[in-house]
């Protein structure tokens, strides 16, 4: 039986803007807690499409080829594989992103905000090793 886990602790958990942290793997995919506030990298991911599910705040996904899409607290946005798009944020912003497990948040455009999909899950080791529940 899995742990039960609130959302808002996990998004205390996060301390850094662009650090997605994992709060649950499913069928491949992965569920991710991230505060995200300015604006990441023009990028893409080639295979997997991306949901956005604002928890707090609002941002905007701009797109190269289409109008960009603003979202508020609620709001529910995909973004399609192989879409080239650069997420902002003007204030910090909570976002809930479900994806692949295997997703790079910054897709093949490596820079300082990148953190790698072991960083971003490393914390549920220690919970399993350490008996959190």
């Amino acid at each position: 039986m899995g742990r039960v886990r609130s959302i808002d602790q996990e998004f205390a958990a996060v301390t850094e803007h662009w650090s997605p942290r994992v709060v649950a793997d499913l069928n491949g995919q992965s569920v991710k807690v991230a505060k995200i506030q300015g604006d990441l990298a023009w990028h893409a991911h080639a295979d997997e499409d991306e949901l956005f599910l604002i928890w707090k705040g609002s941002m905007v996904i701009e797109y190269r080829d289409r109008p960009p899409v603003r979202l508020g607290a609620g709001d529910v946005h995909v973004v399609p594989r192989g879409v080239e798009h650069n997420p902002i944020a003007d204030e910090e912003c909570w976002v809930v992103l479900f994806e692949p497990s295997e997703t790079k948040h910054t897709g093949d455009v490596v820079m300082s905000k990148t953190k790698s999909v072991s960083a971003q899950r490393i914390h549920l080791h220690h919970q399993v090793d350490g008996n959190a529940s």
